[in-house]
């Protein structure tokens, strides 16, 4: 079994920074004061973990394959770390800097692979995320004249799994707020261009995340918000988190929950919309603002990783192909 995962990808060094953020704008270098902007960004949270936490659900996701399937007679010298030697084998790309998607499909091709699934660590399925990656894949591909077959999970909003790993987390916050029953809780996800989302689809599958998330533990007041919308002169879709933390603050509401559900990984946008602006906002609205933890690499999350794979693995009707 081979998977290809994938993540949006991050920086580490402060000059790596506008080759990145050059490749997030489709090889448009940035302006100074863009760029000066996402600097100033990654100085007031640190540094982002999104590719040590990537590379950890790499090595975790594979182990977790080998420790339910037959082993297999040779070792692998290609996969990321330690892991359950066996049969599976968790490669992996990124969208906007290296391990490029281009580079692992490659190092795949040139391991032998016949046949690969992929798996974004994103949710909800749009047209500006799984389907860029899709579409990158399917690039590589054609570049090195289709060595192997290619099957992707689009999209697992709705994972019974996944639902109750988010329930949990907020359910962690419950104890900490003084009246449970009177708070408001956003479940938030990327902003994506209005020109992008125009089919609605991914907006219905972030609220349907939020509300079997509430269903589950019966809130009474919750709502979707977004954050993260790109600096360019067209619309994208809002309510901006901030916005609806002065709608929150106006509807009086003293404390607030937000679960970021679009964002498995801490990284960049959690670090900085959620826990500086937005921590910023509510502050000045005196509003109470909790933020629930993130899925990162725990066990729950890279089960359901996990469930997805061997899914979409045994949807093929021919004998798999090592």
């Amino acid at each position: 079994m081979n998977v290809l995962l994938m993540a949006y990808g991050t920086p580490y060094r402060r000059e790596e920074i506008a080759p990145y953020y050059t490749d997030i704008r489709r090889g448009r270098p940035p302006s100074p004061e863009l760029l000066q902007e996402l600097e100033e960004r990654y100085h007031l949270i640190g540094r982002s973990p999104l590719s040590e936490i990537t590379y950890a659900q790499a090595v975790r996701l594979e182990a977790a394959l080998n420790a339910t399937l037959p082993l297999y007679p040779k070792p692998f010298q290609a996969s990321p770390g330690p892991r359950v030697r066996g049969p599976a084998r968790v490669y992996l790309g990124t969208k906007h800097w290296h391990p490029f998607i281009a580079e692992a499909v490659r190092a795949m091709a040139e391991d032998g692979v016949k046949q690969a699934v992929g798996i974004v660590a994103a949710p909800h399925y749009s047209a500006r995320s799984i389907a860029e990656y899709r579409e990158k894949v399917e690039a590589a591909l054609a570049e090195l004249g289709h060595p192997f077959a290619f099957r992707l999970v689009e999209a697992y909003h709705d994972h019974p799994s996944y639902i109750q790993a988010l329930a949990q987390r907020v359910a962690e916050q419950l104890w900490r707020l003084r009246q449970p029953s009177q708070a408001l809780f956003l479940f938030t996800a990327h902003s994506i261009p209005e020109r992008s989302a125009q089919d609605g689809r991914y907006q219905a599958q972030v609220r349907e995340t939020a509300a079997r998330v509430a269903a589950t533990l019966g809130l009474a007041h919750w709502d979707t918000a977004w954050q993260s919308a790109g600096r360019t002169p067209e619309p994208w879709i809002g309510p901006d988190v901030n916005e609806r933390l002065e709608a929150a603050a106006a509807q009086g509401f003293g404390e607030v929950v937000v679960t970021a559900v679009g964002f498995p990984s801490d990284h960049l946008e959690v670090f900085y919309d959620l826990d500086y602006e937005a921590q910023n906002t509510a502050a000045r609205l005196g509003l109470r603002l909790l933020r629930t933890r993130s899925l990162n690499a725990e066990p729950d999350y890279i089960e359901v990783l996990r469930d997805l794979v061997l899914r979409e693995w045994a949807a093929w009707t021919q004998k798999p192909v090592a």
